[in-house]
């Protein structure tokens, strides 16, 4: 008997990053997320890899809608995909879809291995 899908799992497998309009655009206000559950599959060993996405920007006309960020990470849990692609790829997905005045992303990885990885990915500090 093949196992029905369950909905938070639907949810995921179908994530589509969402913005909103940024309710006070002509002001600089810093927004900082972290997701400190993310989980992507080494693209080698296809052992689990498990990290905190950090997210920081300064808004434009976007903001991201929270739950479909969230759901948008986690669909990453099946991804096999290496720290650097994974970081770099929220970065790019993130910066499309808002134009932010600043944005950073940075994945936190856990120790495998005995070897720790931070990647950071950011557009230029404004002055």
């Amino acid at each position: 008997m093949a196992e029905k899908m369950r909905y938070g799992e639907r949810a995921i497998k179908e994530a589509k990053l969402e913005d909103w309009e940024n309710p006070f655009p002509e002001r600089d206000y810093e927004i900082n997320i972290t997701f400190s559950e993310f989980t992507c599959l080494c693209p080698r060993s296809g052992y689990p890899d498990f990290a905190t996405i950090r997210i920081r920007y300064i808004p434009d006309r976007k903001i991201v809608e929270l739950k479909s960020l969230k759901l948008y990470l986690n669909a990453y849990r099946e991804r096999h995909i290496s720290h650097e692609e994974a970081t770099n790829r929220i970065y790019e997905d993130l910066y499309n879809l808002l134009k932010p005045r600043f944005l950073e992303v940075i994945g936190d990885f856990n120790p495998r291995g005995n070897v720790k990885t931070v990647i950071t990915v950011s557009s230029k500090e404004r002055a």
